[in-house]
């Protein structure tokens, strides 16, 4: 038997970068998915990685995950007191997942033994996923809750979702360099979801009541999203002033989604702000542009880059349902229709 969970991607309304500063926040569960698999190799004394992607990973040993865990907390420390970059706190994307793992092992109480296995117990944990890595649509967050998921079934020690919810954010500081709500809401708990002060709220919006929307991958941004929010706080952090505008553009979206309105201005105000920001490289902006002079709208979704040509995702809005595909078939992107998955992380298995 081999067991597996799977979580959903996100695509960001509004507010990223923002909600770093207590702004609102506005995320949609995409239906692109990351799935987690556990294959038990009771010939080996840990756990060895393989995730869609990236190279084969180490074995880690299960009686060292512990001592894993405080390397990199100590890490997390250095990076929060100015010695490390965020960037250099993880070795390797598979380190992520190996510490929610050692997190989780820490955090519940162990069985020992269930009624046919010791635990946790040695094996392959390999991964699968629609999102493309790197790129702003949530698939580090995706990874930790499906392993969440996976493991509180193996370990039987099921969570609440507000627990996994907060597991997730506070495994995610380690790739942030602090943990957005953002993308735990989305992958947790599915749907349209707006955050106020850090709390989680389903919004009563499907989104299809208000036009048609588009994901594009504009390019994989140079920089990771860790170092993006460090440059923005460097260069913005102290101007309330600027903070208060996402707040207000959150706010009249919130109410454009709700009413069934165009949300074409809230979302024009968004990327404005955004390119102001200094996160919208050259080559998005004239995208966006592009939308724009066909009468739809579009912004960065995600932390953007403050460097480079490519911004990650794109999120487009058009009330005529040919005009984006019009607009987009022949160019060089990948890109889709916008479709929420109304659940977030669950368990699935499969018996081979």
């Amino acid at each position: 038997m081999n067991y597996c969970a799977r979580a959903p991607g996100k695509i960001i309304l509004s507010g990223e970068h923002s909600v770093v500063y207590g702004a609102p926040a506005i995320v949609a569960a995409l239906s692109c998915y990351t799935t987690v698999r556990f294959t038990p190799l009771h010939r080996t004394k840990g756990i060895r990685t393989l995730f869609k992607g990236l190279p084969r990973g180490p074995i880690y040993p299960l009686h060292a995950l512990h001592h894993f865990k405080n390397k990199l907390d100590e890490r997390f420390e250095q990076f929060s007191r100015g010695e490390r970059p965020v960037q250099h706190i993880l070795n390797r994307p598979d380190d992520l997942v190996m510490y929610t793992l050692a997190s989780l092992f820490q955090h519940l109480p162990l069985p020992g033994r269930t009624s046919t296995h010791h635990l946790p117990m040695p094996g392959r944990l390999s991964s699968e996923s629609d999102l493309p890595l790197g790129a702003g649509m949530g698939s580090s967050a995706a990874a930790i809750a499906a392993t969440l998921v996976l493991y509180e079934h193996l370990l039987e020690r099921p969570m609440s979702a507000h627990e996994r919810f907060e597991r997730v954010r506070f495994c995610e500081r380690l790739q942030h360099g602090k943990g957005s709500a953002i993308d735990a809401a989305a992958v947790t708990y599915g749907g349209v979801q707006i955050l106020n002060e850090g709390e989680a709220q389903p919004l009563d919006t499907s989104l299809e009541d208000n036009g048609y929307w588009y994901w594009l991958l504009q390019g994989y941004p140079e920089v990771s999203t860790g170092e993006c929010v460090v440059h923005v706080r460097a260069q913005h952090g102290q101007d309330s002033a600027l903070w208060q505008a996402f707040t207000t553009c959150s706010e009249a979206l919130r109410e454009a989604l709700l009413t069934h309105k165009n949300p074409d201005e809230a979302l024009k105000e968004n990327a404005r702000l955004l390119a102001h920001i200094g996160v919208v490289p050259e080559r998005a902006q004239q995208l966006i542009a592009q939308v724009e002079a066909n009468g739809g709208s579009a912004k960065i979704s995600g932390a953007g880059a403050h460097r480079g040509e490519s911004g990650g995702i794109i999120l487009i809005h058009h009330h005529d349902s040919e005009a984006i595909p019009k607009l987009l078939n022949g160019l060089p992107y990948q890109w889709g229709p916008l479709h929420v998955s109304t659940q977030g992380a669950a368990l699935c298995s499969i018996k081979e």
